[in-house]
């Protein structure tokens, strides 16, 4: 990974950033940390909205940061997630929403781009955006 950005380390960052989440309507907290091509991470926590529809993922939120500081370029996320009072041992794997997979559709390269969907910093699993999103519609799909 770019800057000896180990795939352990995102994963913390992830673990770090779900202690931000507000969720008091789920309880479901989830956190992401995002990578990019220089060695950079955004981190995101879920925000939930009483209104439901106004919710934003973890995932969306490292992006938006991201982009929001003029990124482009992005190399792997890592996502974990869990009930607000699940035991670490009783995490599952967490797999970013379709609305996450196409907003990173946006933005990487589905070859490439690595989601690390964790349960704890020793005990992740890797996919390429592609695997989890084939047959994505992405810029390049407009050029016709």
């Amino acid at each position: 990974m770019a800057n000896s950005v180990t795939d352990r380390q995102l994963v913390l960052e992830a673990i770090e950033a779900r202690k931000q989440s507000y969720s008091p309507y789920s309880n479901y907290m989830v956190g992401a940390a995002l990578l990019t091509k220089d060695g950079k991470v955004y981190r995101g926590c879920n925000i939930e909205s009483a209104a439901y529809s106004p919710t934003n993922c973890a995932e969306r939120t490292a992006f938006f940061k991201a982009v929001s500081e003029g990124e482009r370029q992005f190399e792997a996320i890592a996502v974990i997630g869990a009930h607000r009072d699940a035991k670490p041992e009783d995490y599952g794997y967490f797999y970013p929403c379709g609305v996450c997979r196409q907003v990173m559709m946006e933005f990487c390269n589905p070859k490439t781009f690595r989601i690390l969907t964790a349960k704890s910093a020793d005990d992740f699993t890797s996919f390429t955006l592609e695997e989890i999103l084939p047959h994505g519609f992405g810029p390049e799909d407009l050029n016709y």
